[in-house]
């Protein structure tokens, strides 16, 4: 199972860099895409409409602005959708994330925090961990490193 990412401009890389991050840290195969849903429509239909045969599970969608990259994406796939709002100069990104999470009932999009790309990253590979046993052992281990690093915060306090 593979993870799709796309951004609707380059400026999004250094944003979406954690996503792609975290899915190496778990041997996630992904492909990422700059797609705009305004400026290059029928790229973005067709390179969305390949997924599922190209055995994606899931689709990673950021944007900042008016952010209509997630929801044009869920219109044209039954995958699941996880938007990334990015933050903008003018609104901070609330347009951005009020934009993903607004979506019309039908069409569910997941939406994480703003320049939340590792969470986006981690949902997807929770999504994929239903069926893959590998998955969910490495997101077991993931929390546990977690946990043990904040108790070893208080170990380390003066």
């Amino acid at each position: 199972m593979k993870v799709g990412i796309v951004m609707g401009s380059a400026s999004d890389r250094p944003v979406m860099a954690g996503a792609s991050e975290i899915l190496n840290d778990f041997d996630v195969e992904h492909e990422v895409k700059i797609l705009s849903a305004h400026r290059t429509p029928a790229a973005l239909q067709q390179w969305v409409e390949s997924l599922r045969d190209r055995g994606f599970a899931a689709v990673i969608a950021a944007a900042g602005g008016a952010a209509h990259l997630a929801g044009v994406v869920a219109a044209f796939t039954t995958l699941p959708v996880i938007g990334v709002p990015v933050k903008s100069r003018s609104l901070e990104g609330i347009d951005s994330l009020l934009s993903m999470v607004q979506m019309p009932s039908g069409i569910p999009v997941a939406c994480v925090a703003i320049d939340g790309s590792k969470n986006a990253a981690l949902l997807a590979i929770e999504i994929m961990a239903v069926t893959d046993i590998s998955l969910r052992d490495k997101l077991a281990d993931f929390r546990a490193k977690q946990a043990a690093n904040v108790l070893a915060a208080n170990e380390s306090q003066d």
